[in-house]
């Protein structure tokens, strides 16, 4: 049974493209458009792993990441964080608000790959 993975970004192309790259890596995958979405995916069924955006419409990614580690059924779940912002003191915000990782955009698309299998223990 393959591992699923929750990428949640506002930007289809990146949607798009991560899409790809996990279902080539052999993950099933999910996706959401915003912080609401990926709450709701959430509360319909636990991923394995999520790729969270950080700037995204309603909620954005520091909320829902803060909500995932206040949620007891989901604090167990790595957190990787997705963002154009790659000054350190977003990284830091991310890290602070719970990502177990934190993934600068543009990004290799190895390192994506690399940093996933990494926290899913693989």
């Amino acid at each position: 049974m393959s591992r699923e993975i929750l990428i949640v970004d506002d930007e289809a192309n990146i949607v798009l493209s991560l899409q790809f790259l996990m279902r080539q890596s052999g993950y099933t995958v999910r996706t959401a458009e915003d912080g609401e979405q990926a709450l709701a995916a959430l509360r319909e069924h636990l991923p394995d792993l999520v790729l969270l955006d950080v700037m995204m419409p309603r909620r954005d990614g520091y909320e829902v990441c803060q909500q995932i580690r206040q949620t007891p059924e989901w604090s167990h779940l790595p957190v990787i964080m997705l963002t154009a912002k790659g000054r350190e003191v977003e990284r830091e915000k991310g890290l602070a608000m719970g990502a177990d990782d934190y993934i600068t955009k543009p990004f290799a698309t190895q390192e994506v790959v690399d940093v996933v299998r990494r926290h899913l223990g693989e």
